[in-house]
């Protein structure tokens, strides 16, 4: 294998439902068959393959026969301020799933048995208002015990990856790239590449010797709008009473359109406060007179 691809951030059927209030009870988040999903990212150049379902791997029982696919999820957390994060975890053994469970709603505890079990992990969209809202020390436990952080997100818009890639260059932490697609046309449109890797093993330590690189898609209007309907119409396909809802689909665009304003918002507004605390810090180092040369002497 050279430069291989892994899409580290992808969804399936499995997904569970719908977090927009109300439609959770009749929508899911996804609607991919998790062999649809592994066929469109081989196709789209990936040589390892993985699912990061929200709080699920029922979705990879039907992947588990590939040699080159490996278990992942996307914990749904809650922070010791009460916030909720999204944090990718990576290549774990099936039974170590049930204790991520328990685990993800006492961050410590979940921190404690990610580091003695050697587990990759991330935190996902970090400068996103996806989750709701953000603390200040929030950032600080991604700062102190976060080995990655997501810097290029398939449906984050150009301008919150960029933040994000910068503050995995302050913080010098490890990048990850993944489509987060909810929908087929993204699937393998984002991904994570480690040069010279030739199985999962080399892919993971070139990740965390600094090797890994990302490459892909960033977000945009009409790429988020053209997902959200696909989902629509996959939801219409399995509850066909739905059907009586499409009116509603007019709405749609504007949905779509609103929650870019309010990821603008967030986003401005937490990197503003994050890396503007970074650039003050550095602004006042330099400000320091440096003693000259002689004086170490």
């Amino acid at each position: 294998m050279e430069n291989v691809k892994c899409d580290m951030h992808v969804h399936s059927y499995f997904s569970g439902p719908c977090t927009t209030p109300i439609a959770g009870t009749f929508c899911r988040e996804c609607y991919s068959d998790p062999d649809e999903v592994y066929e469109l990212l081989k196709r789209r150049g990936m040589e390892l393959f993985t699912l990061t379902d929200h709080d699920s791997i029922e979705g990879s029982e039907q992947l588990r026969r590939h040699p080159n696919f490996f278990l992942s999820e996307e914990l749904t957390c809650r922070m010791p301020s009460g916030t909720e994060v999204h944090i990718g975890v990576y290549d774990f053994h099936e039974r170590q799933h049930v204790q991520l469970q328990q685990r993800r709603n006492d961050l410590v505890s979940l921190l404690m048995y990610l580091t003695e079990r050697k587990l990759f992990f991330s935190v996902n969209h970090v400068f996103s208002s996806l989750t709701g809202r953000r603390e200040r020390e929030d950032f600080t436990w991604f700062r102190e015990y976060f080995p990655a952080v997501e810097t290029l997100n398939g449906h984050m818009l150009a301008k919150s990856n960029a933040q994000s890639a910068r503050l995995a260059k302050q913080w010098n932490k490890i990048a990850l790239g993944g489509s987060d697609a909810h929908a087929l046309a993204s699937t393998g449109r984002t991904y994570t590449e480690v040069p010279g890797a030739r199985d999962k093993e080399e892919f993971f330590a070139g990740l965390r010797s600094g090797k890994g690189s990302v490459g892909g898609e960033s977000g945009n209007f009409g790429k988020l709008t053209r997902d959200v309907f696909s989902v629509a119409s996959a939801m219409i396909r399995e509850n066909p009473w739905t059907l009586l809802l499409s009116p509603l689909a007019a709405l749609l665009p504007v949905a779509t359109y609103w929650n870019y304003r309010d990821e603008r918002v967030f986003s401005r507004r937490w990197g503003a406060e994050i890396l503007g605390e970074f650039d003050d810090r550095r602004r006042r180092w330099a400000a320091v007179p440096q003693p000259a040369a002689e004086e170490w002497a």
